[in-house]
């Protein structure tokens, strides 16, 4: 039997050959990441290539496993475990639910750790994150919190003002309130602190470029066109749409007795993707902005935060992903002031948008990318010739200068730490630099193959040594 078919609709799930007793963090990492996540499912007795093994005690694991999450995972999520018959083979398949208590912490010698789900991995949670899974454990979100801003002090001519050109209504004074704008006791909340005419949310800021070519690469000219943006997000909105207009062209074709018009880049595809980005970017990334990218051959709108899932959607169905907000009460305004729709369907309709244009082909296509950290929505120009060679090229030397510049980036905070401790152990490089075994392994041996590091004495009992 397929495990997938085994599993039903999960698509995204952890296994492991066999129970580790003696290593419970190998798996229980994974129960407080599909805890601290949206639940999902651990089946025991399946190899790496999905081949069902089996168990050889199912009843004297399921005691194991049941009590290692009451006295190893804080405060206990709710779980079930539920064994299983194939191919005459025995296995566990241990469903975990969503929490309602996050954080969900690993606890393990007098230490602390919760872990998250990215990609197919389960990761310690970093600072900003832990503050995200707090947030959610008190019924709270980021722009729902009560910021230190009195309402007094700001005004919004802006949002009221958009409010009533796209509504045709005025915006009360009770609607401060009930919007969720400001509390009672005359506090702005996140959201009215980024909503207010000068927002005091400095890193609520828009960067919006038109660079000269298909990539950043310098030349005679880098940018032919540099603007940033700050104040409120429905001023963000606008200028970064005006933006987008000065610096692409509308062309034209007559048929007959009808005009078609050429955009460059669909207007209602930016809209979609630039509320989404201003929307649920990671307010709690204190360190960057959205940006709006335009090249001779495509857009690009990069904001802070990954999917709030922790998946990559790149690898998902776009036509299946549910709406899940991680700025509610922002989302909610921008859908009373019509910019976007309140099921949430901003993925799909930036692709059937440019599915409906004349010049549409499938390698036209609008690319959505995802990490832990960042978003990308790409929009190709459809009047560009050569469209298809010169996106790859430039999103392949952009992916790959990334890259590089991560892998550096990593690899100074890893020799910072060995000079610091030159005893460190892998195992406290992965906690400090929230990376994986394998990843802090790659970089290790990158290092010593270059020779910047060397270890001297035994695994065990010696330390490492910068060169």
């Amino acid at each position: 039997m397929n495990i997938k078919e085994l599993i039903g609709e999960t698509n995204v799930y952890d296994k492991k050959q066999a129970l580790e007793e003696r290593r419970p963090k190998s798996w229980c990492k994974s129960v407080s990441a599909f805890a601290n996540g949206n639940g999902n499912k651990l089946i025991f007795g399946v190899a790496d290539d999905d081949t069902i093994t089996g168990l050889g005690d199912v009843r004297h694991d399921s005691e194991v496993i049941s009590e290692q999450i009451k006295s190893r995972i804080d405060p206990i999520p709710k779980f079930d475990l539920v064994i299983q018959t194939v191919d005459n083979k025995e296995i566990i398949i241990l469903e975990i639910s969503r929490g309602l208590e996050t954080p969900y912490y690993y606890v393990s010698e007098g230490t602390r750790t919760a872990y998250q789900r990215v990609g197919n991995e389960s990761i310690p949670v970093d600072a900003r994150g832990l503050k995200e899974l707090i947030l959610r454990g008190i019924d709270s979100t980021y722009d729902s919190s009560i910021s230190r801003y009195e309402f007094e002090n700001y005004s919004f001519t802006k949002l009221k003002a958009a409010y009533k050109q796209r509504t045709g209504e005025n915006f009360d004074e009770d609607d401060f309130i009930s919007f969720g704008i400001v509390s009672e006791d005359g506090k702005l909340t996140n959201a009215g602190a980024l909503l207010a005419d000068e927002s005091p949310i400095r890193h609520s800021r828009l960067f919006c470029t038109r660079w000269n070519g298909v990539d950043k690469a310098a030349g005679t000219m880098d940018a032919l066109d540099d603007k940033e943006f700050t104040g409120s997000l429905v001023v963000l909105l606008e200028n970064g749409l005006d933006f987008v207009r000065t610096n692409s062209k509308v062309k034209w074709k007559k048929t007959g007795e009808e005009r078609i018009e050429l955009p460059d880049y669909p207007r209602r595809s930016v809209l979609e993707g630039l509320v989404n980005a201003l929307i649920h970017r990671q307010y709690l990334d204190l360190g960057s902005e959205v940006h709006i990218d335009i090249f001779d051959d495509r857009l690009e709108i990069y904001s802070p935060g990954g999917m709030c899932d922790g998946s990559f959607i790149q690898e998902r169905d776009i036509n299946k992903i549910p709406s899940k907000r991680r700025n509610p009460v922002i989302a909610d305004i921008f859908n009373r002031l019509k910019y976007m729709e309140r099921r949430g369907s901003g993925f799909k309709k930036i692709q059937s948008v440019y599915q409906s244009q004349y010049l549409y082909t499938d390698r036209l296509s609008p690319q959505f990318y995802s990490d832990k950290e960042n978003f990308i929505l790409t929009l190709k120009n459809l009047n560009y010739e050569g469209a298809e060679k010169g996106a790859k090229k430039g999103a392949e030397k952009g992916a790959e200068k990334m890259k590089i510049q991560k892998m550096e980036e990593r690899k100074e905070k890893i020799l910072s730490l060995i000079k610091a401790n030159p005893s460190i152990t892998q195992g406290e490089i992965m906690e400090k630099l929230n990376l994986s075994r394998k990843q802090v392994q790659s970089l290790m041996k990158l290092l010593n193959n270059q020779g910047q590091i060397r270890r001297i004495g035994s695994n065990r009992n010696g330390y490492w040594e910068v060169s």
